[in-house]
């Protein structure tokens, strides 16, 4: 039976990030990770910049929805908030995007330079693979974690996160939304919907919970982004801790630019529904993941 309330999915999303964040260092270890002091601060001071931990949530949320123990999910969870990381560093790069802020502080390159910055980007990539290959459930399910990383790899290269960061740089031909929706799907999509098809792989789900879970990944990566557009063109540097309004001065193809902030509306919320449609094979074992739609369809920032 589904449950009727976000009550219980608030709680378990609560506990699940603070278990992300008190885990995020751990796998850099000195004893197991050692680290020239320059690259480890930057990397440190990138990965507790703060942030809601949408994907690793995710990942540990789809997980349980299908029977999954945290322990086994808990380093891959962790692995993907390492790529995360790694591409926020390089976006904000001046050859990328050029930001200066970052949930509300000083960007990496600021902080350390170009040059480490570009090396932390590289080594948290890196390390989350190294992560997920050490982890238990490699060394006792080797099949599994190699599905969830060669998803997770998928996600972040050409054809995912590094394709669409080229596709945002230099937009194919024609300004319709098929184009805005070709670059989500890379740059954001792709990665959401590889945490949520990696929980369900390594907590053991069926390949049928499995694909619904993609499917619900990918229709909130497109949400989260089609969210965060809309954000650049309403909110503010406190509420975004970062300049806002950047995109449109660029040129950038957003939805909200190019079929207006009516339109823009009217297509999360239709997103909104998919991702929780996507849901209507799991019962309150999931409720978590329709919190996160909540979650992310509502935020400010």
């Amino acid at each position: 039976m589904q449950a009727t309330g976000g009550t219980l999915g608030t709680a378990a999303f609560a506990r699940f990030r603070a278990l992300v964040e008190e885990s995020l260092l751990g796998f850099l270890s000195p004893d197991v990770c050692p680290i020239p002091a320059p690259l480890r601060d930057a990397m440190e001071y990138a990965l507790t910049s703060g942030g809601k931990r949408i994907r690793p949530v995710v990942l540990l949320s789809a997980g349980a929805a299908v029977g999954g123990e945290e322990k086994d999910l808990l380093p891959f969870a962790c692995s993907v908030e390492y790529v995360h990381t790694y591409s926020l560093i390089h976006d904000d790069l001046p050859a990328m995007d050029d930001d200066d802020y970052r949930r509300g502080r000083p960007t990496c390159h600021k902080v350390f330079g170009e040059a480490v910055a570009i090396l932390a980007g590289d080594a948290l990539l890196t390390e989350a693979f190294r992560v997920m290959g050490e982890s238990p459930l490699a060394g006792r399910d080797p099949a599994k974690a190699v599905r969830a990383s060669a998803l997770l790899a998928r996600a972040a290269g050409a054809s995912g996160m590094a394709g669409g960061q080229m596709m945002d740089l230099a937009p194919p031909a024609g300004e319709g939304v098929s184009a805005i929706e070709e670059i989500d799907l890379r740059k954001t999509a792709a990665l959401l919907s590889a945490s949520a098809a990696m929980g369900g792989i390594l907590g053991g789900g069926s390949g049928s919970q499995v694909e619904s879970l993609s499917r619900y990944g990918r229709a909130l990566g497109l949400l989260f982004q089609i969210t965060d557009d809309i954000l650049d063109e309403t909110g503010s540097f406190e509420e975004m801790g970062k300049t806002v309004a950047k995109d449109r001065a660029r040129g950038k193809l957003t939805y909200p630019a190019v079929r207006g902030m009516a339109e823009a509306g009217a297509r999360a919320e239709s997103l909104r529904g998919e991702a929780l449609q996507a849901l209507s094979p799991f019962g309150g074992e999931a409720e978590t993941l329709r919190d996160i739609v909540r979650i992310v369809a509502t935020r400010r920032s």
